[in-house]
């Protein structure tokens, strides 16, 4: 189904593929773009259990927008082993203002479809999705 704003549709892809990683906890991370038509929302890249945070941000392109989510493990200070699944809306500076425009339009109505987000950030540059901020953010 269309995105009323934008009239961007989100593939069944990748509502399976978020919830792999929500109840089977088959990946770490799963990037998100639009299409080529820009029309519809689609499964990018999956990251498997075994990588990293910094895996992850290093695909996340310099000079375009992404949609993701990363499945978050740590332990708190009471030695409780916690799991957070974070939700990023990427859009760099130096992308396109139409691509950045319909990623922002379509946000909110493909973010509803990913059931079980827990913590959302946006990003505009690396140094907005530290591992710092990521830990503090988590808590």
């Amino acid at each position: 189904m269309a995105n009323s704003a934008s009239g961007i549709a989100v593939h069944d892809e990748c509502k399976l593929t978020f919830l792999e990683l929500k109840a089977r906890r088959n990946h770490r991370y799963v990037i998100f773009k639009l299409d080529d038509g820009l029309d519809k929302v689609v499964v990018d890249k999956i990251g498997g259990q075994g990588e990293s945070y910094e895996d992850f941000c290093k695909c996340l392109p310099d000079d375009d927008c992404r949609y993701a989510v990363f499945d978050y493990d740590f332990t708190t200070d009471e030695n409780c082993h916690k799991s957070k699944i974070f939700f990023f809306a990427w859009s760099p500076d130096v992308a396109k203002v139409r691509t950045k425009m319909l990623y922002a339009s379509s946000k909110d109505r493909f973010k509803r479809e990913l059931d079980g987000i827990q913590v959302e950030l946006q990003a505009t540059d690396p140094s907005e999705m530290s591992w710092d901020i990521l830990k503090a953010r988590a808590l």
